[in-house]
């Protein structure tokens, strides 16, 4: 089982100490439900940093898509701009918000494991189609690997939408990604262990421009749109 859908949001956020606890009570408990309940929202998940000491204030979370039209639904954009008044209270907290409407390009393994690795990078000119088959020769093995449970690949396609009202309250325009990989396993060594010989500067090998940027994450939440029901 590979990921759910065609398509996804990748987003990744820092989110200060002393706003996390209610952060997460919101995120959990008003935020994913109201998102799993939007036509074509198939499972979210939500990542605490695993990097560096004290693990940061870090967030990475994964909304998987039916497909990609439902960037564009109605009933996504009209969450999108009618936030609820805690959404309204939470969203200007979202620092160094970077916010990717992805298409699905390749996908291996599935379900969630307690680790993920994800790495933003870009191809370089002229060896977009040398990456991927780079990426798909590596997936099977990294998925079938003791440790190791899924691999797959985004790429950020954003739709032409005006301005979300979250969008707004969050303080302007959103960062985002180009091309993202998106590691998951059981076992934490083996995403070291892939970011460390396959995820690094190894990458401009096999065409991948310099300046990939990786992170280690750890599960906080998932559930999917039946969870929620």
């Amino acid at each position: 089982m590979a990921l759910l859908g065609r398509a996804a949001v990748a987003m990744w956020w820092n989110m200060a100490a002393e706003r996390r606890e209610e952060f997460e009570h919101w995120h959990s408990h008003e935020h994913f439900p109201e998102r799993m309940g939007i036509t074509g929202f198939l499972r979210g998940s939500r990542w605490a940093s695993a990097d560096g000491a004290g693990h940061g204030e870090g967030f990475f979370v994964l909304y998987e898509l039916e497909d990609y039209e439902t960037l564009t639904s109605s009933g996504y954009m009209e969450r999108l701009n009618k936030p609820t008044p805690w959404s309204t209270k939470m969203m200007p907290h979202h620092r160094d918000m970077v916010r990717s409407q992805c298409r699905l390009l390749y996908s291996t393994g599935g379900g969630i494991a307690r680790h993920a690795l994800t790495v933003r990078l870009s191809p370089a000119e002229g060896r977009h189609a040398e990456l991927l088959e780079h990426f798909a020769a590596l997936g099977p093995a990294f998925a079938s690997q003791p440790g190791g449970v899924a691999f797959h690949v985004l790429r950020t396609d954003t739709p032409q939408a005006a301005s979300t009202r979250e969008q707004q309250i969050r303080g302007g325009k959103d960062g985002s990604a180009d091309w993202i990989v998106l590691a998951m396993a059981y076992d934490a060594s083996a995403l070291d262990s892939l970011r460390r010989e396959a995820l690094g500067e190894s990458l401009e090998r096999h065409g991948a421009q310099a300046g990939a940027l990786s992170g280690r994450y750890q599960l906080a939440y998932a559930a999917s749109a039946d969870d929620l029901k």
